[in-house]
Order: C-alpha cells, then structure tokens, then sequence
C-alpha cells in the first residue's frame, strides 16, 4: 500500500466515523450536496472514498469534493488548482 492510499484509507475512516446530518456539515463546510443534487450539478469522473473527481456542469470546472458513506453527502468542492 502506498503512502497516498493510506493516508486516503485514514481520511475515510475518520470522517466516516465522524458521520453527521446535513445541517452540522452544511455549518462546518458550507454547500452540500445530496446524491440527487450532486448528479444535477457536476458530473463524476472517478472516486477513491473519500474524494470523489467532478466537473462542475455550470461551468465545466473540473475539481474534487469529499463524502461521507452514511448518510451519504458531498461538500468542500475545490477546482483544481485550489480556485473555486
């Protein structure tokens, strides 16, 4: 296992561990997105938990956002290289 897939590995683990409601995430991370909202605004192109890889449709930014597995939401898009 390389160093990246296990710092990826621990960063899944704790946030899943950390898993919250919609409206302490939204108070902690800004916008958040359900399933349904996430498939209206972007379009996935890989994942790797916790990161998921998407473009923006409103734009075509390309960029990464995280998740959670129970509930499942996303939040924290960054553009890459760190615009939003």
């Amino acid at each position: 296992m390389t160093a990246e897939e296990n710092v990826r590995r621990q960063m899944q683990a704790r946030i899943n561990a950390e898993a919250t409601e919609r409206a302490a995430l939204e108070a902690k991370h800004g916008q958040v997105w359900d399933t349904e909202q996430l498939r209206g605004a972007f379009t996935v192109l890989g994942f790797g938990a916790p990161i998921i890889v998407v473009t923006r449709k409103a734009d075509g930014v390309k960029g990464s956002l995280y998740f959670q597995h129970s509930p499942r939401f996303y939040w924290g898009f960054a553009a890459d290289g760190g615009a939003a």
